[in-house]
C-alpha cells in the first residue's frame, strides 16, 4: 500500500497550533556562519515537513520545495550531477516558474531517503555556499535496507553520505513539555514547576492537579502532531485512537515497502510482539515471545530495522552502577519500548485509555509506567539504561544527571523503592548516593532519594 501524503498547505492548516523545540534548532543554524547543509531526521509523522516548510516561509525570500515520494521525477535533475548549476538547470527544467535566487533562497528536499543522488550532493552545495538547503528524511536508517545487493554495489559507486558536508538534527514527535505549550501552558507557568523542582518545594494544588491531568492526557494522546490536534480540536479519545491506528498501519506499509523481501513478516512480528514483551514481568526482550523457538539470528536485524526507523527505543541493562553508562552497557540485554506514547497505547486493549485518563496507570505490569518515561527520556536526547541483577536488584532506569550516575525508580504509589534504598545504602559496593523516585505525590527528599511527581520527569534534562 501507499503512504498517504498531504498538501503542504493542509499540514500547514493542521498543525498550526504547534509550537515545536526545532523551531529554536532550526533559526540557530541559520544564524551560524558557514553552515552546512541540514537534515532533520525523525519517525515518520512526527511533524518534519511543517516545522522545515513553515520556518523556510518565514525566514527565506524564496522557497523551493521537492518531494522525492510525490515528485519522483526530480530525482532525475541529481542523478549524475557534480555541480550545483547542473541540478537547478534540471531542477528548473522540470518545475515551472521555480527561481534560485544566490543569498535568499532555502531549498527543501523532502524525503530525501528516497534520492541517494540528491544526499550525495550535499556536498556540492556546502562547497558552493550560494543556497540554503534543509533536507528531511524519515527513513534514513533503513531505505536500501532490502534492495538487491548486486543493484545497491553499483548506486554506491555514484552516491555516497557526504561526511563533513552536512549537518544531521534528530526531530521526535511532541515532548510532555510541547504537549503542555499545546494545552495553553505559558512558559511562566513552566518556570514556576521548575522553581519548585529545583528548591525541592511542594507545588500548590492550583497547579499540582491541573498537571497531573495532563500528564494523564499526554499517556493517551502522545506526540504525534495529528493525534494532539485532533485531540485538542474535538477532546475525544476515539478520534486520537484513530489518528494512531492510522498512523500504526502507515508504519506497517513501510515495513512492506522498504524491507526486503525475506524480512518483511519477521519485521512485523518483532513489532507487533511489542506489548507482549512489555507485558511479562521481566520485560528483556525475548526472541522466543517473537515468535515460538524464535532465535537472536532470526530476528535480531529486524529489530534493528524498527529502532533505524525511528519507531523504537531499547533500554539496555548496565551491568554497573557508574559511568559512562554506555561503556557498561550490556549489548544482548535489553528491554523495547515504543518511542511515542500515545502508539502504545493504541496497541493495547481499548479501553486503556480510560483507565489512564481515570488516574490507573497500573494496568499491564508496570509497562505502561516504564513505556511513558522510556518516552520522556527519549524525545529529551537520552539514551536509555536500567540496571537489574540475578539477586532481585532491579531500577527502572539509569541516568548521568548533573554528573552523576543517578537511579531512577518509577512508583505507581509511595512504594519504598527497595531496591534504590539498598543501592544508596551500599555506596562501596554501588558508588551511588543520588536518586529521583517519580510518582503520584508532590515533592520532596528524604536523605539522597527526592521525590517528585510524574509530570515534573521532563526537568531532568541536565547531563
Amino acid at each position: 500500500a501507499s503512504f498517504r501524503y498531504s498538501s503542504i498547505h493542509s499540514l500547514l492548516m493542521a498543525f498550526c497550533r504547534l509550537k515545536r523545540k526545532i523551531e529554536q534548532k532550526l533559526i540557530d543554524w541559520k544564524n551560524t556562519e558557514n553552515r552546512k547543509p541540514l537534515i532533520i531526521k525523525g519517525c515518520r509523522q512526527c511533524g518534519k515537513t511543517f516545522s522545515v516548510t513553515a520556518f523556510a516561509e518565514s525566514n527565506y525570500e524564496n522557497v523551493v520545495y521537492v518531494n522525492f515520494v510525490k515528485q519522483e521525477s526530480l530525482k532525475l535533475a541529481f542523478k549524475g550531477a557534480k555541480d550545483v548549476d547542473t541540478i537547478l538547470m534540471n531542477l528548473s527544467a522540470s518545475m515551472r516558474g521555480v527561481k534560485f535566487i544566490p543569498g535568499s533562497t532555502c531549498i527543501i528536499l523532502d524525503e530525501i531517503q528516497d534520492c541517494k543522488d540528491a544526499r550525495t550532493a550535499l556536498k556540492f552545495f556546502k562547497m558552493d555556499g550560494r543556497y540554503d538547503i534543509i533536507a528531511t528524511g524519515s527513513l534514513l536508517g533503513v531505505k536500501g535496507y532490502g534492495d538487491d545487493k548486486k543493484k545497491k554495489k553499483e548506486e554506491e559507486k555514484t552516491a555516497s553520505v557526504p561526511v563533513g558536508y552536512e549537518k544531521i538534527v534528530d526531530m521526535y514527535p511532541l515532548d510532555f513539555e510541547e504537549f503542555l505549550w499545546a494545552n495553553g501552558i505559558s512558559d511562566n507557568i513552566i518556570d514556576e514547576i521548575r522553581k519548585h523542582f529545583n528548591e525541592e518545594t511542594p507545588v500548590p494544588d492550583g497547579l499540582h492537579v491541573p498537571l497531573n491531568d495532563l500528564f494523564r492526557k499526554y499517556a493517551v494522546v502522545g506526540g504525534m502532531p495529528e493525534a494532539v490536534n485532533t485531540f485538542l480540536e474535538t477532546n475525544n479519545i476515539s478520534d486520537v485512537y484513530e489518528v494512531q491506528q492510522n498512523i500504526i498501519e502507515e508504519y506497517k506499509d513501510d515495513m512492506v515497502k522498504y524491507a526486503a523481501d525475506e524480512d518483511k513478516a519477521r519485521i512485523r512480528e518483532c513489532f507487533e510482539s511489542i506489548p507482549r514483551q512489555l507485558a511479562k514481568e521481566n520485560k528483556k526482550f525475548q526472541y522466543s515471545v517473537v515468535k515460538k523457538g524464535g532465535r537472536s539470528s532470526e530476528y535480531i536485524s529486524c529489530l534493528q530495522w524498527i529502532e533505524d526507523a525511528g519507531i523504537i527505543k531499547r533500554c539496555y541493562n548496565t551491568c554497573i552502577t557508574e559511568l559512562p553508562l554506555d561503556g557498561n552497557a550490556i549489548n544482548d540485554y535489553f528491554k523495547v519500548y515504543m518511542g511515542d506514547m500515545g502508539l502504545f497505547v493504541s496497541m493495547l486493549e481499548y479501553g486503556t485509555q480510560a483507565d489512564i485518563l481515570s488516574g490507573n496507570l497500573l494496568g499491564y505490569k508496570g509497562a505502561i509506567f516504564e513505556n511513558l518515561f522510556a518516552d520522556i527520556f527519549t524525545k529529551m536526547g537520552r539514551k536509555l539504561y536500567f540496571f537489574r541483577k540475578d539477586t532481585g536488584l532491579e531500577v527502572d532506569f539509569l541516568m548521568r544527571y548533573r554528573g552523576k550516575c543517578t537511579l531512577v525508580e518509577v512508583k505507581a504509589t509511595n512504594g519504598n523503592a527497595k531496591s534504590t534504598r539498598t543501592i544508596l545504602k551500599n555506596h562501596d559496593v554501588y558508588h551511588v548516593d543520588s536518586a529521583i523516585k517519580l510518582g503520584d505525590y508532590n515533592v520532596g527528599r528524604s536523605d539522597k532519594l527526592l521525590t517528585i511527581p510524574f509530570y515534573m520527569a521532563f526537568l531532568l534534562n541536565e547531563p
